[in-house]
């Protein structure tokens, strides 16, 4: 047995039995594994239970985008990136649970398309093919095969599908020789119809596919296409990269991806150097959000600001999509921070509504104006019914989030082996070692609750291949023992845990993560957030849920608070675990995401700060920390921030000394 502590997965092979880059594309750390290797179990399983008769899996009987006669289908009517959005996630929702229903659905798109392709090699809404705008330019809206092409991507991969790859080169061969005037051109003035503009901004979306099918014929001018949808992708728009904040979840990551084409490293510094930028600037709310609500605003930068539900399901893709390139175990600490913490808040518990926006510090959600750019309905959760408002986007777009996430768990690695990539319940089923023989990892764990993960192999005979495990950045003291055997040291954080040997069936590898109490202090105010392990957390505000609108199967609702929400810590900020006591409990097989349920509670000592309030139906910005006050001491509960639909994470620190000010 050989273990080695690394920093990330080596880049100079290439897997034998999963296609990765082939030259001149350098060779990527990690590889995805086709849809329907690795299964849910746990909690997690439950959520895309709840998909398939919720909102996502129904959404074709709401949503009036995913009619029968959309362009999509070879319908008349119009088809852009709604339908794409939930497709994408619909498709991978239906083979994970293999619903007969849903599976039904998906075939007859997959097949509408691949059925419907033009002549010339174009497929889907004949809308999109040129639009002219009232000054007569005409333009290709190519923005909405990128996304779509992920669907059809995972479907080749899953079901092998020999049409697939011929139809996407002949659509590939159409973007080639589409004239310079229509291949997403500069705009000329009076043009006056954004939507085909969005691909501008979103170009370098198509880059992964063009890999994809260039690692499967080899055709020398797919690079040269690659090329050139990078050299259109919009400039920064000014010294921040987007100031739109789906825009930036896609766009900070184009530089990286094209360094698989360019070889240029620097490239690959420039995606994390706008991340950086951007995050540092904007980003002071827990777990990888920051303040936009849908664009960035000068001054907004407090933590009620809210986050777009779509922001959460691109910034994941992109993170996958910089993980498996680079190998940066970051990219999946970043992935857990949105998915674990942020994510599951932006549904309700049942997963048949969302909201718009999420925020860290957002005590109510009404339906009335906020201190948001957007006006009017951005908060209650809706599935978008007939009676019902809808997110347009995000109500389609929601659909990729858990999914996804199920399938970037475990993934394949250039050298024949396979990389707990991020930590959940589940089995992987994968090709592994030189011969390519088949093993099967089932993982026990009720993570992120808990911290301990089981793995079991199961293999017919003996099989040798290299086996990853990430260290967390969170995490000081990572043990592993295989076959109850503890391995001598600790790795660090932030690194991976290469073990090679001869596994056999029965084989066992048991994962340590300690867990320990910790606070992040936000630079700007003083305010703090109380972390432990991958998760922060939020004051437990108890829920009024309210009907809004919709109907009996499909409620609108708005959530307002039952109890206080405005307190401020008294905790010492060298020894937060001094002031705070944890106390666990079971972990729901079911929906642990929800307020009653939530398996962890933190203990506090707090103060309320009375004239702390709503201003708006908006929480008051944070004012500078230490704040004063003279109300009694109280003993709160704070619970994880992904089972707070109200929340209060980023809160004022309550002292007596001279700096402390009264709450003006």
């Amino acid at each position: 047995m050989k273990i080695q502590i690394i920093d990330r997965p080596g880049q100079a092979q290439s897997n034998f039995h999963y296609p990765g880059n082939r030259p001149p594309l350098l060779p990527s750390p990690l590889i995805k594994l086709p849809l329907g290797s690795v299964r849910p179990q746990g909690w997690l399983k439950h959520q895309l239970d709840l998909m398939v008769e919720g909102m996502t899996g129904r959404l074709s009987e709401l949503s009036p985008f995913l009619a029968p006669d959309n362009g999509w289908l070879g319908g008349e009517k119009e088809g852009w990136e709604e339908q794409p959005y939930w497709f994408r996630g619909f498709y991978d929702l239906a083979v994970l649970m293999d619903n007969p229903r849903c599976r039904e659905i998906a075939d007859r798109w997959i097949n509408a398309m691949l059925r419907n392709q033009y002549p010339d090699g174009y497929f889907g809404p004949r809308f999109n093919k040129a639009v002219t705008g009232k000054n007569g330019q005409t333009i290709c809206d190519l923005w909405p095969h990128m996304i779509m092409l992920d669907a059809i991507v995972h479907y080749a991969e899953y079901a092998g599908d020999a049409r697939v790859v011929p139809f996407v080169q002949r659509f590939f061969a159409y973007c080639r020789d589409l004239p310079d005037e229509r291949f997403i051109p500069p705009i000329q003035p009076g043009y006056d119809n954004w939507r085909p503009t969005i691909q501008h901004a979103r170009a370098g979306d198509m880059l992964p596919h063009i890999y994809w099918l260039y690692n499967r014929t080899e055709e020398p001018w797919l690079l040269d296409l690659a090329r050139r949808f990078y050299d259109r992708i919009t400039p920064p728009e000014s010294e921040w990269l987007d100031h739109h904040v789906v825009n930036f979840t896609q766009r900070f990551q184009y530089p990286g991806i094209y360094y698989a084409l360019s070889h240029d490293r620097g490239h690959l510094e420039l995606a994390e150097y706008w991340y950086t930028q951007h995050m540092l600037a904007w980003g002071q709310q827990p777990r990888g959000i920051f303040s936009a609500d849908e664009k960035i605003r000068p001054g907004k930068v407090d933590p009620r600001q809210g986050f777009e539900t779509c922001g959460m399901t691109e910034f994941a893709k992109s993170f996958y999509l910089l993980g498996r390139i680079s190998g940066n175990p970051a990219y999946a600490d970043r992935t857990e921070d949105i998915m674990l913490n942020h994510f599951p808040a932006a549904q309700a518990p049942d997963l048949k509504g969302l909201h718009y926006l999420t925020a860290a510090n957002m005590p109510q959600l009404d339906r009335n104006d906020h201190d948001f750019k957007n006006k009017g309905f951005q908060l209650p959760y809706s599935s978008g019914g007939k009676t019902g408002q809808t997110y347009r986007c995000c109500q389609h777009n929601v659909a990729m989030g858990w999914p996804w996430y199920v399938q970037n768990l475990w993934q394949a690695t250039g050298d024949n082996g396979l990389a707990a990539w991020m930590y959940g319940a589940s089995e992987v089923t994968a090709k592994v070692g030189r011969e390519g023989k088949e093993v099967a990892i089932a993982e026990h764990t009720d993570y992120p609750f808990r911290s301990s993960v089981k793995l079991t192999v199961k293999c017919a005979g003996q099989i040798t291949f290299p086996l990853y495990l990430r260290v967390p950045r969170w995490c000081e003291g990572f043990t592993v023992a295989v076959n109850a055997e503890r391995l001598e040291g600790d790795a660090p954080a932030a690194c991976w845990v290469r073990i090679e040997r001869s596994w056999r069936n029965g084989d066992t590898v048991e994962i340590e993560m300690p867990v320990k109490l910790a606070l992040t202090v936000w630079p700007r105010t003083g305010s703090v957030t109380v972390d432990r392990g991958p998760l922060s957390y939020s004051v437990k505000i108890e829920e009024d849920w309210r009907r809004a609108e919709g109907t009996d199967e499909w409620p609108q609702w708005e959530v307002f608070p039952k109890s206080p929400w405005n307190y401020g810590l008294v905790i010492d900020r060298d020894h937060p675990a001094a002031s705070l006591k944890v106390k666990e409990k079971p972990v729901s097989s079911t929906q642990p995401w929800s307020l009653d349920a939530a398996p962890i509670e933190i203990k506090a000592k707090a103060k309320r700060i009375p004239n702390w309030k709503l201003e708006g139906n908006t929480v008051q910005p944070l004012q500078a920390s230490p704040i004063k006050s003279d109300q009694s001491d109280e003993t709160i509960s704070l619970v994880p921030l992904g089972c707070a639909r109200l929340r209060m994470a980023c809160l004022p620190r309550i002292e007596d000394g001279p700096d402390a000010r009264y709450w003006k």
